[in-house]
């Protein structure tokens, strides 16, 4: 975990107390909401459809078990005693009053939480993989270079009012992307060469109305560079980015206007232009500070396949599910990584209540070294366990509801919270998800059908990522009733790529029979069960799955 030092902690008391006089002047009327409405966003402050809601920023999804009870608290005081995790690692609050905005950013200051850049036209919340500096095959740990890119966009007086809002994701996984970078505004990828490493810089990913995967523009920049290099990307875009049109004011758009090479080379030259910028090196001894505040555990030495678990494994076959679907081989032996599901069949996906929150906190204490981390996925991890305490753990998540097999299977479901709360959508999304996830509850079916990721967006902001599930499905208006529309085939992977329509969209009681009849369709011509979902589609493309879905219509 990174230790807060006296200046962050500094900056946020300070951000409170000017948030907490921005409030004040807003409810006696001395601001209207539009001019209050910068503010507030800047401040994590959403008005939603029936209240206003607060984003809480998670840092590159790390959470410590005491910022973990604050959370609880908070949502138990102040809100409905339930909070919801996103695909940005943030945690939503969406009932809490505005006259009590300012006291919650000061609880949760105390605990080093803020909602600092987690809206507006800004850098937001940098995101990487959750399973960060214990996962194998990792190159190094991206935590460290997320947190300096943390203190380098937080309130940065050049990139406070870009022409919209700025998404970085980084990852060091050398097999496999976890931090979907490729569908950012900037994706970070850290390779190793020769002994050292560097970062491939992906720039134009993005979804919502016009969805890009982002193109490569340096394949290998020094870590010393970076920060210049960013300055360069962000400068340009600052300039060249529309500002007169808010669905084509992301970067994505000015890269596909501009094309690659263009962009490239205006991107190169603002660079060249930053050269004797010296406040831009990124000094070695600043990251080494930067590493020097994230304490690792001392790991006690632990047998690596402890002679209970493999009883457990053997005779449990509840426990034996669980096993296979939760846990991740870690980078010590004796450990494990343990994903924890926040997609129970029939709940809000994504939705954790406070009680739980303060449990889980408990559990991280007592098997996690006191660490928690969030996944873009919207469940979390609880990233230190010992082999030899799955067994006991595995008990206590039951007891808590926390411990659906399901993670990567088909009712692990990415949602956004849709109609049901956010203004801007077109249609529900937590009612089709809990149908679907209902429908495919069956343990035996779900495994049998194997890795399958569904995403569901109620509007075409895509903050589920629908574009790039194996299975997409949007909410769209016609006429006041809702329909919904289905890709398949997207992935947001390392080979990350949109999914193709499948054809017209249906209403939403046809959504769950529809998911059937994909899934049928893949079961029957998959070359064997070891094919998963997202490989049969590559190799036979859309049109049985379509002539199956509207033959049946």
């Amino acid at each position: 975990m990174y230790r807060y030092d006296e200046f962050d902690q500094a900056l946020v008391d300070e951000r409170v107390a000017e948030f907490r006089d921005q409030v004040t002047r807003r409810l006696a009327g001395d601001l209207t909401e539009d001019e209050f409405k910068v503010t507030r966003l800047m401040n994590g402050v959403y008005l939603q459809l029936h209240a206003y809601m607060l984003r809480v920023a998670i840092p590159y999804g790390a959470l410590s078990s005491d910022q973990l009870r604050k959370l609880a608290e908070v949502g138990r005081k102040y809100d409905r005693g339930y909070g919801h995790f996103t695909t940005r690692q943030n945690l939503q609050f969406n009932w809490i009053k505005l006259s009590d905005m300012p006291d919650v950013l000061a609880d949760m200051a105390k605990s080093g939480l803020h909602a600092i850049q987690t809206s507006g036209n800004c850098i937001r919340n940098v995101t990487t993989d959750q399973y960060a500096g214990v996962g194998r095959h990792e190159v190094t740990d991206p935590r460290i270079w997320a947190e300096v890119l943390r203190q380098w966009s937080t309130l940065h007086p050049e990139f406070t009012y870009l022409p919209r809002k700025f998404k970085i994701a980084i990852t060091a996984a050398s097999d496999h992307d976890r931090a979907a970078v490729k569908v950012h505004d900037v994706g970070l990828i850290i390779h190793q060469r020769d002994g050292k490493i560097g970062f491939e810089v992906l720039v134009g990913g993005g979804l919502g109305r016009t969805p890009y995967i982002g193109v490569s523009i340096r394949d290998f920049l020094a870590p010393e560079e970076l920060i210049r290099y960013l300055e360069a990307i962000l400068r340009v875009y600052n300039a060249a980015g529309r500002r007169d049109n808010i669905y084509k004011a992301r970067i994505k758009i000015l890269v596909a206007e501009t094309g690659k090479e263009k962009f490239q080379e205006l991107v190169e030259a603002e660079y060249a232009a930053l050269a004797g910028e010296e406040r831009l090196t990124l000094d070695p001894d600043i990251v080494a500070d930067v590493r020097s505040r994230f304490v690792y555990p001392d790991y006690p030495a632990r047998e690596e396949k402890p002679s209970s678990l493999l009883h457990r494994i053997a005779d449990d076959a509840a426990f034996r599910r669980w096993h296979k679907n939760a846990t991740v081989a870690h980078q010590q032996p004796g450990y494990a990584i343990v994903q924890i599901s926040l997609k129970v069949p029939g709940q809000p996906p994504g939705d954790i209540t406070s009680d739980q929150m303060d449990a889980l906190a408990d559990l991280a204490d007592r098997y996690s070294f006191g660490e928690i981390r969030v996944a873009h996925e919207q469940n979390l991890v609880l990233p230190h366990v010992a082999q030899a305490d799955l067994p006991i753990l595995w008990q206590a998540l039951a007891k808590l509801g926390l411990a659906t097999p399901n993670i990567g299977l088909i009712s692990d479901i990415i949602a956004c919270p849709g109609l049901d709360y956010c203004d801007l959508a077109n249609a529900r999304s937590i009612p089709i998800a809990t149908a679907i996830a209902e429908r495919f509850a069956d343990s035996d079916l779900a495994g049998d059908i194997g890795r399958l990721h569904i995403n569901i967006s109620g509007c075409i902001n895509a903050c589920a990522h629908h574009h790039v599930g194996h299975i997409g499905i949007l909410g769209v208006d016609k006429s006041g009733t809702e329909f919904y529309q289905i890709t398949i085939g997207g992935r947001a992977d390392e080979k990350a790529k949109l999914g193709a329509l499948l054809g017209p969209a249906v209403t939403a009681d046809k959504v769950p029979d529809v998911i059937g009849q994909i899934v049928e369709t893949y079961r029957a011509l998959r070359l064997d069960a070891a094919e998963p979902f997202i490989a049969t589609v590559e190799r036979l493309g859309v049109a049985p799955f379509k002539e199956r879905v509207y033959a049946a219509g």
